[in-house]
């Protein structure tokens, strides 16, 4: 199916299942510890599986000189040991930056050196704990503020974007801001680790893993190993969290298939906690420079953003200057992108990649320019709205309620109570302040397919590889089926993350939820006209609702149309020229109440308030769970994570949970949610867009501009420890 013109009336439109907050129809198998995770399948090979332990560099970049193996051969239950040596060819795709199994050339900290095969994990990693590893290390760069310095090594990756003539209109502002932001190196930090088992029967290769896209990881797979891509099957049914760094194939997979291709049978691997910071792939750190020029009255005249990132020699940068292109007017504007060659692990995607560490930029120096301009920050932020492409005003948004949701937020959150002083407002020993922040994230879709079933007995069952990494993808297929079908919903099964089923859009990009969802709707309407010319009706003409079909006054049970035999239908949703023709994006209204410690520094969070414009929401209890983890991921942002730099050596040092902190139930205060109502005809048949990444998008600038409110300390280094604000507090003496 071609998705070409805007959606009209669909079966979707009745919204009897759609749009309801229908609890997890997956919640009761994992809670009750049923639903099988990459490291559990105990029982789907005959013969039990052995365990591998990845051994990483201990150098950030050099080469391996020797590597001395002879005392783990000798390990008690070791079965194999597999490195660059003997893995055999190795084919590098495009989607990694490094190779995932490295020797002699070591790229970066960590990087995979060996696979240590074994009967029991415990073994594994005792011979594991066995191998020497002699290196000849070079100099390496792994400071993105001396590489923007020395200017030599930076790539322009894209041209600049220009419009107007910024330089000369930013010099010629009344009123203008000039001012460099810092966002540092970030861990996805999921609950469950990379993990894979793999198993070969024949030529025939099996992985059980943790990914977020099957048909890329299966792809890449089949790649790098050198055989036919229908020889590789990935299964992935359930993913304790991914944010991005699941959705690529990743070191686990890899040498799992290399280690059981070596040990002659089944292999788990499980990145240990220390290994996934530095093996995998990370948020990379950003210099944003933000140029602001406006009128006395608050019109921006001029908007510049450039923006400095790392990464390893073929990565690409993090694009944190995309929504400054898109979210305010103004006449005059650049945006730019400076990419420095580090030896530091591979950037690549977390959580709304490019427009969360932009927003953490751009919203503080809206903040800023708010209070040069005497301006409250929603005031300035309306008047600077926009309903068309800033850079070509012939193409409009096709939905933007920006303003909706500013104004909506602050009459909920008493907006009106803040007090424009800052460091004015005082509880005990607390400093109180409130921030606002916008929120963006561009509408991405992206072709996906499924296979719907229909039994005698009337039960349906929907087979995508679509994944589940935690957002309920699970239940809104099955409401999408519902919907299109007449059923209830405990009358379909949904079946995913299996490479057999039809290839789906996956899991990333906040594109999943409504690119498979319209999968499901054509592969259902294509299911409706077999279901309606089984039973003699007019498949234009037939209703299906309450299990039954109806069209030209008969009516027939669903499950009538099956009698004969199971009836199959599959089909893609394929996404054509409205992207080209309207701006598809998501926004929202980010407010936060904060109290720093006048003694201490300490910034606790009081509360927090988002207001979500995304199209038409297809479950609310999941989309609502969606946004407040994604709030509380900007707590984490705003106030402490961060991936500490051992520029002498070139690794990320707190690279465990211990170390890199995440927030904790103690941190989590009052969150509110709310859904505009909307409905984007543009977007898909389904008329919804992405959720997950928008509840991130603008929260760390929020807390920010709310510490700056609370104590007049701007701080523009992320994340906001107490060492920042200690020495612009009050004297308490």
């Amino acid at each position: 199916m071609k998705f070409d013109t805007p959606a009209g009336r669909n079966p979707i439109d009745a919204q009897t299942v759609i749009g309801k907050p229908h609890d997890r129809i997956d919640g009761p198998l994992k809670v009750t510890g049923k639903a099988t995770y990459a490291h559990e399948w105990h029982d789907a090979t005959p013969s039990a599986p052995a365990y591998g332990v990845v051994v990483g560099a201990g150098i950030a970049t050099g080469t391996v000189t020797r590597m001395e193996l002879d005392a783990a051969r000798r390990s008690p239950g070791v079965l194999a040991i597999v490195t660059a040596d003997t893995a055999g060819p190795l084919h590098p795709v495009k989607r990694n930056a490094a190779p995932l199994l490295g020797g002699p050339k070591v790229h970066h900290y960590h990087q995979a050196l060996a696979v240590v095969v074994a009967e029991t994990f415990e073994q594994a990693r005792a011979a594991a704990g066995q191998i020497r590893i002699r290196y000849a290390p070079q100099r390496g760069h792994f400071d993105l503020a001396e590489a923007k310095q020395a200017g030599a090594s930076l790539q322009t990756p894209e041209p600049d974007a220009r419009v107007g003539d910024f330089e000369k209109a930013f010099s010629q502002a009344a009123v203008t801001l000039d001012a460099t932001y810092h966002t540092p190196d970030q861990s996805h930090a999921m609950m469950e680790p990379h993990a894979t088992m793999a198993a070969w029967e024949g030529d025939q290769l099996t992985v059980w893993t943790s990914n977020q896209m099957i048909d890329w990881g299966r792809t890449d797979l089949a790649r790098t190993l050198g055989i036919a891509k229908d020889k590789v099957r990935l299964v992935s049914p359930y993913i304790g969290g991914g944010f991005g760094g699941k959705l690529f194939l990743r070191s686990d997979a890899l040498l799992a298939a290399l280690a059981a291709r070596a040990a002659k049978r089944p292999v788990k691997v499980a990145l240990q906690r220390p290994l996934i910071a530095n093996n995998t792939t990370h948020r990379p750190a950003t210099l944003q420079r933000i140029r602001l020029g406006a009128t006395p009255e608050g019109s921006l005249t001029a908007i510049g953003h450039e923006s400095w990132s790392g990464n390893l020699p073929g990565g690409s940068p993090e694009e944190a200057v995309q929504q400054t292109r898109l979210l305010y007017a103004g006449p005059n504007r650049l945006a730019a992108l400076r990419l420095a060659t580090l030896d530091l692990p591979e950037g690549n995607a977390m959580r709304a990649p490019g427009e969360t560490p932009g927003l953490m930029a751009l919203e503080i120096a809206m903040d800023e320019m708010a209070i040069k301009l005497g301006l409250d920050p929603i005031e300035f932020r309306i008047r600077n709205d926009t309903q068309v492409d800033p850079s070509n005003p012939e193409r409009p948004f096709s939905q933007r309620q920006l303003v909706q949701c500013l104004r909506t937020g602050a009459e909920r959150f008493g907006w009106q109570q803040r007090s424009a002083s800052p460091g004015a407002v005082r509880d005990g020993r607390w400093l109180v302040g409130m921030g606002v922040a916008a929120g963006f994230r561009n509408n991405l879709v992206m072709k996906s397919g499924a296979r719907v079933r229909l039994a005698a007995d009337g039960q349906v069952t929907v087979e995508t590889d679509m994944t589940d990494i935690g957002t309920g993808s699970y239940t809104i297929i099955g409401q999408t089926a519902a919907e299109m079908l007449g059923v209830p919903l405990q009358q379909v099964t949904v079946k995913l993350g299996d490479s057999r089923y039809p290839v789906a859009a996956g899991s990333g990009g906040q594109w999943g939820a409504n690119s498979s969802t319209a999968g499901v709707y054509a592969a259902c309407m294509a299911l409706r006209t077999k279901v309606a010319q089984a039973l003699g009706m007019d498949p234009a003409a037939a209703q299906f609702e309450a299990g039954k079909v109806t069209a030209g006054g008969r009516s027939r049970a669903l499950a009538d149309a099956a009698q004969a035999g199971e009836l199959v239908a599959e089909d893609s949703i394929e996404f054509d020229t409205l992207q080209e023709k309207y701006q598809q994006s998501t926004f929202a209204a980010h407010f936060v109440e904060v109290g720093v410690d006048v003694a201490s520094g300490e910034s606790r969070i009081r509360r927090m308030l988002a207001v979500c414009a995304a199209g038409r929401i297809l479950n609310p209890k999941t989309a609502r769970s969606q946004v407040i983890g994604a709030m509380t991921m900007g707590i984490g942002a705003a106030l402490s994570e961060e991936l500490v730099v051992d520029r002498r050596l070139g690794f990320f040092v707190n690279h465990d949970l211990a170390g890199y902190e995440v927030p904790v139930h103690a941190d989590v205060p009052h969150q509110e949610v709310v859904f505009l109502d909307e409905s984007d005809a543009v977007s898909s048949p389904m008329k919804a867009k992405g959720v997950g990444e928008l509840g991130l998008c603008g929260v760390s600038a929020a807390v920010a501009n709310a510490v700056y409110n609370a104590t007049g300390i701007r701080v523009r280094d992320y994340p906001l420890t107490l060492d920042k604000l200690l020495a612009g507090l009050p004297d308490i003496a």
